[in-house]
């Protein structure tokens, strides 16, 4: 059995948990979601599984 997991949905996932666990850190969830994205997006690090 293989399991693949990706950085982009794992990193959704989480911040999704967050938002509905403390709504109040909603505006530091979204900017630190959208910080790594970018991040992930330039480094290309969203090619690689673990």
């Amino acid at each position: 059995m293989n399991v693949t997991l990706s950085l982009g949905p794992l990193v959704s996932l989480i911040a999704g948990i967050l938002i509905l666990v403390m709504p109040r850190l909603l505006n530091y969830i979204v900017a630190l979601y959208l910080i790594i994205i970018g991040i992930i997006g330039l480094f290309g690090v969203g090619s690689s599984h673990f």
